[in-house]
């Protein structure tokens, strides 16, 4: 056997199209591009390419996209897709359509997950073929078919940090394993490791390295993120790492602002908890929150812009022209200007046991009761019956991803339908999805729990005041927005609720020195502007944010210009 034979294969893409001359073409412009990294491979029928595909799999060869014609005799690309996912679920998925059969494509994100469809001719590749294929293989190198070693994360369901660590790894799309320390192969690991399953969670990362209840700082450093700023002094110091402060650093450090974005957690905000963002310009088949955030981390990264996460900003001092910035680890950072966006929590639920309440003796947080998405996997709600508080767009988000694999999903909603909050796409989506019920006019008012974790919610209907119990393991809340801005008490001016006052709304509010006008995004402190979810009467939706967050750079070089 020959050294050849022992180097491990080129992961496969794979192209299928039953016109002979087009075939050839999307191979041939496949292997310019890709030729180096990736082995082409090409059919002419679905079944061939059926036949192709468990010829890879039972040779232990990896594929890594495939791309299908929509129109073949037979067997459509739709029916190709459906099976061959099944063989390799994580494969990237493209549709080739014609401009006419758009509308199969659209219905195809539904049936088969699909990825992108591209309109035939792609011509020119180096505009309309590669780009997408570079997104997607990128992608996949990052959470597809990687090799072991991988991550792995030893827990228990209902140990709150084991939730935590398992939700920053997978909003930083990093690639682990989960595993319960009560099941065979978590004892395994723990008994590898050394460890009792007393002091969970427990990470070994690829490396083999242990992490024994790790911190978010210590899974940064695993990640390789930054945490500590490297300069004293920055032209723009953005507080918050959501879809406004992301665009806020991309536009920052891309027009020449030595800029720096400061985040407590992960960036991503909770836009980076959306299992899937359907109504943002550009991604006709829709994009998970995380992979929208990461994307736009390393894009502010690439511009040159510092992105230091698991850093709190605790205090915001005002002297003079300086703005200084005192962060949780007790280290400071100074600012010609400063861009508020730090977002906003889910408010949570008052009812004794979803709630950090002092005077109960029990609390659910982190052992049924959820705010935000619960799982950072559809599958670990598998064969679950779960209900979800909330009537917005985020609540029906989670229902149709935990609906993949859960027994069933309850939405319960206080108003009398979903039309007033949720966007209608999404609103059908749920109304065709079988196992997703919606029940309105209906409230949590008791919390049932046994063994310090949730085992059944009291339901009341709004309009009869009729009560029923029902067994649940996994409550998720959607439930309004309260702003993160404690920390700027007494600094900027805030409305009744906490958001942040900006512009035109500082008209009647006492504090504003200067002879003009607050530019329209800036606060009671001239210098300090605020964009997105955390500014009052904010548009609450991803697009809004992103555009509020590139604005607010804008009117940075406005006042520096001015200073």
């Amino acid at each position: 056997m020959t050294g050849l034979e022992h180097q491990p294969r080129l992961p496969v893409i794979l192209s299928v199209d039953d016109d002979p001359a087009v075939s050839r073409a999307v191979a041939r412009d496949l292997r310019r591009h890709y030729g180096g990294r990736y082995r082409i491979v090409r059919a002419e029928s679905g079944p061939d390419a059926l036949e192709t595909v468990n010829e890879l799999k039972l040779r232990g060869d990896t594929v890594a996209v495939f791309v299908a014609d929509y129109r073949m005799p037979g067997m459509s690309g739709i029916e190709f897709l459906e099976e061959a996912m099944d063989i390799y679920p994580l494969a990237r998925r493209v549709l080739l359509t014609a401009y006419a059969d758009t509308h199969a494509a659209i219905d195809a994100i539904n049936v088969v997950d699909l990825d992108h469809y591209l309109l035939k001719p792609w011509d020119p590749p180096e505009e309309k073929l590669y780009p997408v294929l570079d997104g997607l293989l990128e992608s996949w190198r990052a959470q597809g078919d990687r090799a072991i070693p991988m991550t792995k994360v030893i827990g228990h369901r209902w140990n709150p940090r084991s939730w935590e660590v398992r939700q920053f790894l997978a909003r930083n799309q990093h690639s682990f394993r989960s595993y319960m320390a009560d099941e065979a192969k978590g004892k395994q690991l723990l008994d590898a490791a050394g460890l009792d399953g007393l002091q969970l969670p427990v990470v070994i990362t690829e490396g083999g390295e242990t992490l024994v209840q790790p911190t978010n700082t210590e899974l940064a450093d695993m990640l390789g993120l930054s945490t500590s700023p490297s300069l004293e002094m920055y032209d723009l110091a953005v507080i918050g790492g959501g879809p406004a402060g992301l665009a806020a650093a991309v536009y920052g450090a891309s027009e020449g602002l030595k800029t720096v974005l400061i985040e407590s957690t992960t960036t991503g905000g909770q836009a980076g908890r959306s299992s899937r963002i359907e109504n943002y310009l550009g991604f006709p088949t829709g994009v998970s929150g995380a992979e929208l955030t990461t994307a736009a981390r390393r894009q502010a990264e690439r511009f040159g812009a510092e992105v230091i996460t698991t850093r709190k900003a605790e205090k915001l001092d005002i002297h003079g022209p300086a703005r200084t910035i005192e962060l949780d680890d007790g280290t400071s950072l100074g600012a010609r200007a400063v861009i508020l966006a730090t977002g906003v929590d889910y408010r949570q639920l008052q009812v004794s046991g979803c709630w950090d309440d002092p005077n109960s003796p029990h609390n659910y947080i982190g052992r049924g009761v959820y705010y935000g998405a619960s799982v950072a996997d559809s599958s670990e709600c598998a064969g679950e019956d779960v209900y979800i508080v909330g009537g917005a767009n985020s609540a029906g988000q989670a229902a149709m991803f935990m609906a993949r694999e859960a027994k069933s999903v309850t939405l319960l909603v206080r108003g009398p339908s979903l039309a007033a909050s949720m966007s209608y796409y999404l609103i059908q989506q749920i109304e065709s999805q079988h196992n997703i019920h919606v029940r309105t006019c209906t409230e949590v008012v008791e919390a049932i729990g046994q063994d310090d974790h949730l085992t059944g919610l009291v339901l009341q209907n709004r309009q009869t005041g009729e009560r029923e119990t029902v067994t649940a393991s996994r409550m998720c809340c959607f439930i309004g927005a309260t702003p993160r801005t404690d920390w700027l008490d007494g600094v900027v001016a805030r409305d009744d609720h906490g958001f942040i006052l900006t512009g035109p709304d500082l008209k009647d509010v006492v504090g504003w020195t200067l002879d003009r006008p607050p530019h329209h995004l800036e606060t009671s402190v001239p210098g300090v502007f605020v964009a997105g979810d955390v500014r009052a009467d904010s548009a609450k939706r991803v697009a809004a944010a992103v555009g509020e967050g590139s604005m607010a750079v804008m009117l940075v070089h406005r006042y520096l210009a001015e200073s």
